[in-house]
Protein backbone atom coordinates (compact mmCIF):
# COMPACT_ATOMS: atom_id res chain seq x y z
CA UNK A 1 0.00 0.00 0.00
CA UNK A 2 1.31 3.47 -0.81
CA UNK A 3 0.22 7.06 -1.25
CA UNK A 4 1.61 8.27 -4.56
CA UNK A 5 1.84 11.67 -6.20
CA UNK A 6 0.52 11.54 -9.74
CA UNK A 7 1.38 13.75 -12.70
CA UNK A 8 -2.29 14.69 -13.02
CA UNK A 9 -3.42 18.14 -11.89
CA UNK A 10 -6.37 18.54 -9.48
CA UNK A 11 -9.65 19.81 -10.93
CA UNK A 12 -12.53 21.99 -9.82
CA UNK A 13 -15.39 23.78 -11.57
CA UNK A 14 -15.13 27.10 -13.36
CA UNK A 15 -18.03 28.96 -11.75
CA UNK A 16 -20.93 28.49 -9.31
CA UNK A 17 -24.03 26.72 -10.65
CA UNK A 18 -27.32 25.99 -8.90
CA UNK A 19 -30.33 23.72 -9.12
CA UNK A 20 -33.37 23.31 -6.93
CA UNK A 21 -35.77 20.57 -5.91
CA UNK A 22 -37.22 18.73 -2.96
CA UNK A 23 -35.47 16.58 -0.35
CA UNK A 24 -36.67 12.97 -0.56
CA UNK A 25 -37.14 12.40 3.16
CA UNK A 26 -37.63 15.93 4.49
CA UNK A 27 -39.90 17.21 1.72
CA UNK A 28 -38.15 20.58 2.06
CA UNK A 29 -37.60 22.84 -0.92
CA UNK A 30 -33.86 23.22 -1.33
CA UNK A 31 -31.40 25.11 -3.50
CA UNK A 32 -28.07 23.39 -4.11
CA UNK A 33 -25.14 25.43 -5.42
CA UNK A 34 -21.87 23.90 -6.58
CA UNK A 35 -18.94 26.30 -6.07
CA UNK A 36 -15.24 26.05 -7.00
CA UNK A 37 -13.08 24.57 -4.25
CA UNK A 38 -9.49 25.35 -3.27
CA UNK A 39 -6.66 22.96 -4.00
CA UNK A 40 -6.41 19.98 -1.63
CA UNK A 41 -9.72 20.88 0.02
CA UNK A 42 -11.76 17.97 -1.35
CA UNK A 43 -15.56 17.98 -1.27
CA UNK A 44 -17.15 20.19 1.40
CA UNK A 45 -20.83 20.67 2.23
CA UNK A 46 -21.86 24.14 3.41
CA UNK A 47 -25.17 24.92 5.15
CA UNK A 48 -26.00 28.48 4.05
CA UNK A 49 -29.28 28.40 6.01
CA UNK A 50 -27.49 28.22 9.36
CA UNK A 51 -25.62 30.93 11.23
CA UNK A 52 -21.99 31.12 10.17
CA UNK A 53 -22.61 28.80 7.19
CA UNK A 54 -21.04 25.77 8.93
CA UNK A 55 -19.08 23.35 6.77
CA UNK A 56 -18.98 19.56 6.82
CA UNK A 57 -16.19 17.80 4.95
CA UNK A 58 -17.14 14.71 2.93
CA UNK A 59 -15.46 12.42 5.46
CA UNK A 60 -16.50 8.88 6.38
CA UNK A 61 -15.77 9.63 10.03
CA UNK A 62 -18.76 12.02 10.08
CA UNK A 63 -21.25 9.32 9.02
CA UNK A 64 -23.91 8.89 11.71
CA UNK A 65 -26.84 7.20 9.98
CA UNK A 66 -27.23 4.98 6.91
CA UNK A 67 -30.82 3.76 7.21
CA UNK A 68 -32.31 5.75 4.31
CA UNK A 69 -29.22 7.17 2.69
CA UNK A 70 -25.86 8.36 3.98
CA UNK A 71 -26.10 11.04 6.67
CA UNK A 72 -23.18 13.17 7.84
CA UNK A 73 -23.05 15.14 11.09
CA UNK A 74 -20.45 17.52 12.49
CA UNK A 75 -20.93 19.70 15.56
CA UNK A 76 -24.67 19.09 15.49
CA UNK A 77 -25.03 20.09 11.81
CA UNK A 78 -26.31 17.41 9.43
CA UNK A 79 -26.32 16.59 5.74
CA UNK A 80 -28.71 13.84 4.63
CA UNK A 81 -28.67 11.62 1.54
CA UNK A 82 -25.36 12.93 0.23
CA UNK A 83 -24.37 9.94 -1.94
CA UNK A 84 -25.93 10.94 -5.29
CA UNK A 85 -24.25 14.36 -5.23
CA UNK A 86 -20.85 12.90 -4.31
CA UNK A 87 -21.15 10.26 -7.03
CA UNK A 88 -21.64 13.01 -9.63
CA UNK A 89 -18.50 14.80 -8.46
CA UNK A 90 -16.41 11.63 -8.62
CA UNK A 91 -17.99 10.66 -11.93
CA UNK A 92 -16.86 13.93 -13.50
CA UNK A 93 -13.33 13.39 -12.19
CA UNK A 94 -13.40 16.44 -9.89
CA UNK A 95 -11.22 16.95 -6.80
CA UNK A 96 -12.28 20.11 -5.00
CA UNK A 97 -15.86 21.42 -4.87
CA UNK A 98 -18.04 23.19 -2.31
CA UNK A 99 -21.66 21.97 -2.15
CA UNK A 100 -23.77 24.76 -0.67
CA UNK A 101 -27.26 23.88 0.61
CA UNK A 102 -29.99 25.93 2.24
CA UNK A 103 -31.45 22.81 3.91
CA UNK A 104 -30.15 19.55 5.34
CA UNK A 105 -30.87 17.36 2.32
CA UNK A 106 -29.93 17.74 -1.36
CA UNK A 107 -32.82 17.61 -3.85
CA UNK A 108 -33.71 14.07 -4.91
CA UNK A 109 -34.36 15.16 -8.54
CA UNK A 110 -35.16 11.95 -10.48
CA UNK A 111 -33.41 9.68 -7.96
CA UNK A 112 -30.14 9.52 -9.87
CA UNK A 113 -27.01 11.69 -10.37
CA UNK A 114 -27.99 12.78 -13.88
CA UNK A 115 -29.11 16.35 -13.10
CA UNK A 116 -26.11 17.02 -10.86
CA UNK A 117 -23.76 15.88 -13.63
CA UNK A 118 -25.50 18.10 -16.18
CA UNK A 119 -25.31 21.16 -13.94
CA UNK A 120 -21.66 20.59 -13.10
CA UNK A 121 -20.83 20.34 -16.81
CA UNK A 122 -22.41 23.76 -17.34
CA UNK A 123 -19.92 25.18 -14.82
CA UNK A 124 -16.96 23.97 -16.86
CA UNK A 125 -13.93 22.07 -15.54
CA UNK A 126 -10.82 23.99 -14.43
CA UNK A 127 -7.38 22.48 -13.93
CA UNK A 128 -5.57 23.55 -10.76
CA UNK A 129 -1.86 23.77 -9.97
CA UNK A 130 -1.60 21.05 -7.30
CA UNK A 131 -1.06 17.43 -8.31
CA UNK A 132 -3.38 14.62 -7.27
CA UNK A 133 -2.55 11.99 -4.72
CA UNK A 134 -3.78 8.40 -5.01
CA UNK A 135 -3.76 5.48 -2.64
CA UNK A 136 -2.28 2.59 -4.58
CA UNK A 137 -3.72 -0.73 -3.45
CA UNK A 138 -1.12 -3.52 -3.34
CA UNK A 139 -3.05 -6.12 -1.34
CA UNK A 140 -6.71 -7.01 -0.80
CA UNK A 141 -8.64 -5.04 1.81
CA UNK A 142 -12.13 -6.19 2.75
CA UNK A 143 -15.08 -5.46 5.00
CA UNK A 144 -17.97 -7.88 5.58
CA UNK A 145 -21.26 -7.54 7.42
CA UNK A 146 -22.19 -11.02 8.62
CA UNK A 147 -25.78 -10.08 9.42
CA UNK A 148 -26.65 -8.95 5.89
CA UNK A 149 -24.11 -11.04 3.99
CA UNK A 150 -22.77 -7.86 2.36
CA UNK A 151 -19.09 -7.59 1.55
CA UNK A 152 -16.79 -5.10 -0.16
CA UNK A 153 -13.21 -5.73 -1.19
CA UNK A 154 -10.62 -3.70 -3.04
CA UNK A 155 -7.81 -5.40 -4.95
CA UNK A 156 -4.80 -4.12 -6.92
CA UNK A 157 -5.55 -2.55 -10.29
CA UNK A 158 -4.01 0.05 -12.59
CA UNK A 159 -7.08 2.27 -12.23
CA UNK A 160 -10.18 2.87 -10.13
CA UNK A 161 -12.85 0.34 -11.07
CA UNK A 162 -16.09 -0.73 -9.40
CA UNK A 163 -18.24 -3.85 -9.75
CA UNK A 164 -21.50 -4.41 -7.87
CA UNK A 165 -23.45 -7.63 -7.48
CA UNK A 166 -27.03 -7.37 -6.25
CA UNK A 167 -29.24 -10.17 -4.86
CA UNK A 168 -32.24 -9.30 -2.70
CA UNK A 169 -33.64 -12.81 -2.75
CA UNK A 170 -36.74 -11.79 -4.71
CA UNK A 171 -37.95 -13.13 -8.05
CA UNK A 172 -39.09 -9.72 -9.26
CA UNK A 173 -35.54 -8.31 -9.13
CA UNK A 174 -33.43 -11.42 -9.35
CA UNK A 175 -29.63 -11.30 -9.41
CA UNK A 176 -27.94 -8.39 -11.18
CA UNK A 177 -24.44 -6.99 -11.58
CA UNK A 178 -22.87 -3.86 -13.04
CA UNK A 179 -19.30 -2.74 -13.70
CA UNK A 180 -17.59 0.61 -14.19
CA UNK A 181 -14.14 0.02 -15.66
CA UNK A 182 -13.38 3.67 -16.37
CA UNK A 183 -14.60 6.68 -14.39
CA UNK A 184 -14.97 8.54 -17.71
CA UNK A 185 -17.91 6.23 -18.50
CA UNK A 186 -19.86 7.26 -15.39
CA UNK A 187 -21.85 9.95 -17.19
CA UNK A 188 -23.13 7.66 -19.94
CA UNK A 189 -23.34 4.33 -18.11
CA UNK A 190 -24.22 5.05 -14.47
CA UNK A 191 -25.32 8.65 -13.81
CA UNK A 192 -28.97 8.21 -14.87
CA UNK A 193 -29.55 4.97 -12.92
CA UNK A 194 -32.38 5.81 -10.52
CA UNK A 195 -32.94 4.76 -6.96
CA UNK A 196 -35.34 1.91 -6.32
CA UNK A 197 -37.38 0.44 -3.54
CA UNK A 198 -39.64 -2.51 -2.84
CA UNK A 199 -43.35 -2.12 -2.28
CA UNK A 200 -43.19 -3.31 1.32
CA UNK A 201 -40.56 -0.63 2.04
CA UNK A 202 -42.68 2.08 0.42
CA UNK A 203 -45.63 1.13 2.63
CA UNK A 204 -43.51 1.32 5.78
CA UNK A 205 -41.99 4.66 4.81
CA UNK A 206 -45.40 6.14 4.01
CA UNK A 207 -46.79 4.97 7.34
CA UNK A 208 -43.96 6.70 9.20
CA UNK A 209 -44.01 9.85 7.06
CA UNK A 210 -40.44 9.31 5.89
CA UNK A 211 -40.67 10.10 2.16
CA UNK A 212 -42.30 13.52 2.22
CA UNK A 213 -40.51 14.52 -0.98
CA UNK A 214 -41.11 11.29 -2.83
CA UNK A 215 -43.25 10.83 -5.87
CA UNK A 216 -43.49 8.17 -8.53
CA UNK A 217 -41.01 9.99 -10.75
CA UNK A 218 -37.92 9.60 -8.59
CA UNK A 219 -37.94 5.92 -7.65
CA UNK A 220 -38.43 2.57 -9.33
CA UNK A 221 -40.82 0.50 -7.23
CA UNK A 222 -40.46 -3.29 -7.41
CA UNK A 223 -43.70 -5.00 -6.45
CA UNK A 224 -42.62 -7.87 -4.20
CA UNK A 225 -46.07 -8.55 -2.73
CA UNK A 226 -49.67 -8.55 -3.78
CA UNK A 227 -51.00 -5.07 -4.51
CA UNK A 228 -54.13 -4.96 -2.35
CA UNK A 229 -56.93 -2.41 -2.90
CA UNK A 230 -55.93 -0.76 0.40
CA UNK A 231 -52.31 -0.42 -0.68
CA UNK A 232 -53.40 0.83 -4.10
CA UNK A 233 -55.44 3.58 -2.46
CA UNK A 234 -52.50 4.58 -0.23
CA UNK A 235 -50.22 4.90 -3.24
CA UNK A 236 -52.75 6.87 -5.27
CA UNK A 237 -53.20 9.30 -2.39
CA UNK A 238 -49.50 9.61 -1.56
CA UNK A 239 -48.36 10.19 -5.12
CA UNK A 240 -51.42 12.00 -6.40
CA UNK A 241 -52.08 9.48 -9.18
CA UNK A 242 -55.50 8.42 -10.47
CA UNK A 243 -54.40 4.97 -11.53
CA UNK A 244 -51.54 2.72 -10.49
CA UNK A 245 -50.79 -0.67 -12.02
CA UNK A 246 -48.01 -3.22 -12.19
CA UNK A 247 -46.09 -3.83 -15.41
CA UNK A 248 -45.33 -7.37 -16.61
CA UNK A 249 -41.70 -6.97 -15.41
CA UNK A 250 -42.92 -6.46 -11.83
CA UNK A 251 -42.45 -2.70 -11.39
CA UNK A 252 -45.09 -0.03 -10.95
CA UNK A 253 -46.15 1.59 -14.20
CA UNK A 254 -44.83 5.04 -13.28
CA UNK A 255 -41.40 4.55 -14.89
CA UNK A 256 -39.70 2.70 -17.71
CA UNK A 257 -36.36 1.11 -16.90
CA UNK A 258 -33.31 2.71 -18.55
CA UNK A 259 -31.46 -0.62 -18.33
CA UNK A 260 -32.47 -4.19 -17.44
CA UNK A 261 -29.88 -4.01 -14.62
CA UNK A 262 -30.72 -0.46 -13.50
CA UNK A 263 -30.90 -1.56 -9.86
CA UNK A 264 -27.31 -2.87 -9.95
CA UNK A 265 -26.14 0.30 -11.72
CA UNK A 266 -27.77 2.46 -9.07
CA UNK A 267 -26.10 0.42 -6.33
CA UNK A 268 -22.82 1.08 -8.14
CA UNK A 269 -23.66 4.79 -8.17
CA UNK A 270 -24.22 4.61 -4.40
CA UNK A 271 -20.90 2.82 -3.89
CA UNK A 272 -19.05 5.51 -5.87
CA UNK A 273 -20.73 8.24 -3.82
CA UNK A 274 -20.19 6.59 -0.44
CA UNK A 275 -16.55 5.75 -1.16
CA UNK A 276 -15.93 9.42 -2.00
CA UNK A 277 -16.01 9.78 1.80
CA UNK A 278 -12.61 8.06 1.97
CA UNK A 279 -11.22 11.47 1.01
CA UNK A 280 -8.39 10.08 -1.14
CA UNK A 281 -8.56 8.67 -4.64
CA UNK A 282 -8.17 4.91 -4.81
CA UNK A 283 -6.11 3.11 -7.44
CA UNK A 284 -7.69 -0.32 -7.18
CA UNK A 285 -10.68 -2.44 -8.17
CA UNK A 286 -13.67 -2.43 -5.82
CA UNK A 287 -16.00 -5.43 -5.80
CA UNK A 288 -19.19 -4.97 -3.77
CA UNK A 289 -21.46 -7.93 -3.11
CA UNK A 290 -24.94 -6.90 -1.90
CA UNK A 291 -23.78 -3.34 -1.16
CA UNK A 292 -25.69 -0.92 1.03
CA UNK A 293 -24.94 2.39 2.70
CA UNK A 294 -23.90 0.74 5.99
CA UNK A 295 -21.34 -1.63 4.51
CA UNK A 296 -20.21 1.04 2.01
CA UNK A 297 -19.46 3.61 4.70
CA UNK A 298 -17.91 1.08 7.09
CA UNK A 299 -15.54 0.09 4.29
CA UNK A 300 -14.86 3.79 3.63
CA UNK A 301 -13.99 4.28 7.31
CA UNK A 302 -11.62 1.32 7.20
CA UNK A 303 -9.89 2.65 4.10
CA UNK A 304 -9.72 6.14 5.58
CA UNK A 305 -8.00 4.77 8.68
CA UNK A 306 -5.52 2.76 6.60
CA UNK A 307 -4.64 5.83 4.55
CA UNK A 308 -4.30 8.01 7.66
CA UNK A 309 -1.85 5.50 9.16
CA UNK A 310 0.00 5.36 5.86
CA UNK A 311 0.38 9.14 5.87
CA UNK A 312 1.61 9.16 9.45
CA UNK A 313 4.23 6.52 8.75
CA UNK A 314 5.20 7.71 5.30
CA UNK A 315 8.84 8.79 5.27
CA UNK A 316 9.48 11.70 2.86
CA UNK A 317 11.94 10.83 0.12
CA UNK A 318 14.76 13.31 0.68
CA UNK A 319 18.05 13.30 -1.19
CA UNK A 320 20.43 14.29 1.61
CA UNK A 321 23.20 14.88 -0.93
CA UNK A 322 21.18 17.39 -2.98
CA UNK A 323 21.75 21.10 -2.68
CA UNK A 324 19.41 22.42 0.01
CA UNK A 325 16.78 25.06 -0.63
CA UNK A 326 18.25 26.90 2.37
CA UNK A 327 21.55 26.14 4.10
CA UNK A 328 22.25 26.92 7.75
CA UNK A 329 23.36 30.48 7.00
CA UNK A 330 20.19 31.23 5.05
CA UNK A 331 18.17 29.69 7.88
CA UNK A 332 19.84 32.05 10.36
CA UNK A 333 18.95 34.96 8.07
CA UNK A 334 15.29 34.11 8.75
CA UNK A 335 15.25 32.67 12.26
CA UNK A 336 16.54 34.44 15.38
CA UNK A 337 17.78 31.14 16.89
CA UNK A 338 21.52 30.58 17.24
CA UNK A 339 23.70 27.65 18.32
CA UNK A 340 23.40 25.75 20.53
CA UNK A 341 19.62 26.32 20.21
CA UNK A 342 19.40 26.29 16.42
CA UNK A 343 18.00 22.80 15.78
CA UNK A 344 17.60 22.66 12.00
CA UNK A 345 20.60 22.42 9.64
CA UNK A 346 19.06 22.46 6.13
CA UNK A 347 15.77 23.08 4.36
CA UNK A 348 15.34 20.57 1.54
CA UNK A 349 11.84 21.46 0.30
CA UNK A 350 9.72 24.58 0.66
CA UNK A 351 6.31 25.34 -0.85
CA UNK A 352 3.48 27.61 0.27
CA UNK A 353 1.95 24.72 2.28
CA UNK A 354 4.81 22.40 3.21
CA UNK A 355 8.42 22.44 4.38
CA UNK A 356 10.98 19.65 4.84
CA UNK A 357 14.02 20.22 7.04
CA UNK A 358 16.99 18.17 8.25
CA UNK A 359 18.84 17.97 11.58
CA UNK A 360 22.02 15.91 11.96
CA UNK A 361 22.16 14.70 15.56
CA UNK A 362 25.72 14.34 16.93
CA UNK A 363 27.25 13.52 20.30
CA UNK A 364 28.45 17.13 20.43
CA UNK A 365 24.92 18.33 21.24
CA UNK A 366 25.08 20.02 24.67
CA UNK A 367 21.88 18.36 25.92
CA UNK A 368 23.48 14.91 25.77
CA UNK A 369 25.69 15.87 28.73
CA UNK A 370 22.77 15.45 31.09
CA UNK A 371 20.20 13.53 28.99
CA UNK A 372 21.34 10.93 29.85
CA UNK A 373 24.92 10.18 30.99
CA UNK A 374 25.87 6.83 29.52
CA UNK A 375 22.65 6.57 27.50
CA UNK A 376 22.31 9.70 25.30
CA UNK A 377 18.75 10.32 24.03
CA UNK A 378 17.51 13.51 22.38
CA UNK A 379 14.77 15.05 24.58
CA UNK A 380 11.33 14.84 23.03
CA UNK A 381 10.65 18.49 23.79
CA UNK A 382 13.64 19.47 21.64
CA UNK A 383 12.34 17.34 18.78
CA UNK A 384 9.15 19.41 18.92
CA UNK A 385 11.20 22.60 19.14
CA UNK A 386 13.14 21.54 16.04
CA UNK A 387 9.83 20.88 14.25
CA UNK A 388 8.62 24.33 15.27
CA UNK A 389 11.80 25.97 13.96
CA UNK A 390 11.38 24.15 10.65
CA UNK A 391 7.75 25.30 10.57
CA UNK A 392 8.97 28.83 11.30
CA UNK A 393 10.74 28.83 7.94
CA UNK A 394 7.45 27.89 6.26
CA UNK A 395 5.54 30.66 8.04
CA UNK A 396 8.17 33.38 7.66
CA UNK A 397 8.55 32.64 3.95
CA UNK A 398 5.07 34.15 3.51
CA UNK A 399 6.29 37.66 4.39
CA UNK A 400 8.67 39.77 2.26
CA UNK A 401 10.95 40.74 5.17
CA UNK A 402 11.19 37.71 7.50
CA UNK A 403 14.12 39.19 9.39
CA UNK A 404 11.68 41.70 10.88
CA UNK A 405 9.35 39.02 12.30
CA UNK A 406 9.39 36.52 15.16
CA UNK A 407 7.40 33.31 15.42
CA UNK A 408 5.88 32.40 18.80
CA UNK A 409 4.36 29.06 19.76
CA UNK A 410 0.74 29.31 20.92
CA UNK A 411 -0.31 25.69 21.35
CA UNK A 412 0.92 22.14 20.85
CA UNK A 413 -1.59 19.27 20.57
CA UNK A 414 -1.60 15.53 19.98
CA UNK A 415 2.10 15.04 20.71
CA UNK A 416 3.30 11.47 20.27
CA UNK A 417 6.75 9.92 20.59
CA UNK A 418 7.34 6.65 18.76
CA UNK A 419 11.08 5.94 18.85
CA UNK A 420 14.23 7.25 20.53
CA UNK A 421 16.57 9.64 18.73
CA UNK A 422 20.26 9.07 19.50
CA UNK A 423 23.63 10.41 18.33
CA UNK A 424 24.30 9.58 14.69
CA UNK A 425 20.65 9.84 13.63
CA UNK A 426 19.55 12.17 10.86
CA UNK A 427 16.18 13.72 11.64
CA UNK A 428 13.88 14.69 8.78
CA UNK A 429 11.09 17.12 9.68
CA UNK A 430 7.98 17.57 7.55
CA UNK A 431 5.50 20.35 8.38
CA UNK A 432 2.19 20.76 6.51
CA UNK A 433 -0.28 23.59 6.93
CA UNK A 434 -3.54 22.29 8.38
CA UNK A 435 -5.41 25.42 7.35
CA UNK A 436 -4.52 28.69 5.57
CA UNK A 437 -2.59 31.27 7.58
CA UNK A 438 -4.98 33.95 8.87
CA UNK A 439 -4.03 37.09 10.79
CA UNK A 440 -0.58 35.70 11.38
CA UNK A 441 -1.92 32.52 13.00
CA UNK A 442 -0.88 29.21 11.49
CA UNK A 443 -1.65 25.59 12.30
CA UNK A 444 0.76 22.90 11.17
CA UNK A 445 0.97 19.14 11.34
CA UNK A 446 4.54 18.26 12.16
CA UNK A 447 6.26 14.90 11.89
CA UNK A 448 9.86 13.82 12.53
CA UNK A 449 11.46 10.75 10.93
CA UNK A 450 14.73 8.91 11.52
CA UNK A 451 16.07 5.60 10.23
CA UNK A 452 13.06 5.18 7.95
CA UNK A 453 10.52 5.46 10.81
CA UNK A 454 8.22 8.05 12.33
CA UNK A 455 9.80 9.08 15.65
CA UNK A 456 7.55 11.93 16.81
CA UNK A 457 4.61 14.06 15.72
CA UNK A 458 2.57 17.04 16.91
CA UNK A 459 0.03 19.64 15.83
CA UNK A 460 1.58 23.08 16.26
CA UNK A 461 -0.11 26.49 16.40
CA UNK A 462 2.07 29.57 16.11
CA UNK A 463 1.81 33.30 15.50
CA UNK A 464 4.11 35.57 13.55
CA UNK A 465 4.62 39.02 15.03
CA UNK A 466 6.46 41.96 13.55
CA UNK A 467 9.43 43.15 15.61
CA UNK A 468 8.83 46.69 16.86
Amino acid sequence: MAIIKTEIKQRTIGKPVSLSGVGLHTGDEVILTFKPGKENSGFIFERSDLEGSPKIEADANYVTNTQRGTCLEKNGVTIQTCEHVLAALVGLDLDNVIIELNASEPPIMDGSSKFFVEELEKAGIVEQEAFREEYEVSQIVSYADEESGSEIIVMPSNSYQVTTMVDFGTKVLGTQNATLTNVADFKTEIANARTFSFLHEIEMLLEHGLIKGGDLNNAIVYVDKELSPKTMEKLREAFNKDNIAVKPNGILDNLTLHYPNEAARHKLLDVVGDLALIGTRIRGKVIANKPGHFVNTQFAKKMSKLIKNERRNYVPEVDLHAKPVKDVNQIMDMLPHRPPFLLVDKIMELTDKCVVGVKNVTMNEPFFVGHFPGAPVMPGVLQIEAMAQTGGILVLSTVPDPENYLTYLLKIDNVRYKHQVVPGDTLIFKLDLISPIRRGICQMQGRAYANGKLVSEAEIMAQITKVK
